[in-house]
């Protein structure tokens, strides 16, 4: 996760978060199960004013539980045991296709390429995130401007 510059903290106290001209910056933001830990971290990181979507991919309904994000974010839980898997196919749904499919669905209605004022973050498992990272990058993002889990190698950015 990148460090909060000083412009970045002195851009976003309560005051300038509440004005009408103030610029916020438009998230979008994976996890899965196992990066709960990591999604809360960077959730108390961002500024009250930012907005976005969080979609987290679970195996099952036991593991909604209560997400501290701002309030302009939408949090969407993604369970795997409710959904599908390939077309066709008749199996169930794939740990990271759920997420997958939502973020290839919200990105084409949503994501403009040509805004940095964007920020994403992948932090689920390593298939759905790169399968992700691929449709993004096809899309206009450059790879360098993801943040993705270090361990995975996929993009520059930490």
């Amino acid at each position: 996760m990148p460090p909060v510059t000083a412009h970045e903290t002195a851009a976003h106290n309560a005051s300038a978060c509440r004005a009408s001209r103030h610029t916020r910056v438009q998230h979008l933001i994976t996890a899965d199960e196992a990066s709960l830990t990591e999604l809360g971290t960077l959730l108390a990181t961002l500024p009250i004013c930012s907005t976005g979507r969080i979609f987290i991919e679970i195996p099952d309904a036991s593991w909604i539980s209560d997400i501290a994000a701002p309030s302009r974010m939408v949090v969407t839980w993604l369970d795997r045991s409710r959904r599908s898997g390939a077309p066709g196919t008749g199996r169930g749904c794939a740990p990271g296709e759920a997420l997958t499919r939502a973020v290839r669905a919200w990105a084409g209605e949503m994501l403009c390429v040509d805004d940095d004022q964007t920020r994403i973050h992948l932090l689920g498992g390593y298939l759905g995130t790169a399968d992700i990272l691929d449709h993004l990058v096809g899309l206009g993002v450059p790879a360098e401007s993801v943040h993705t889990p270090a361990q995975y190698g996929l993009s520059t950015v930490r």
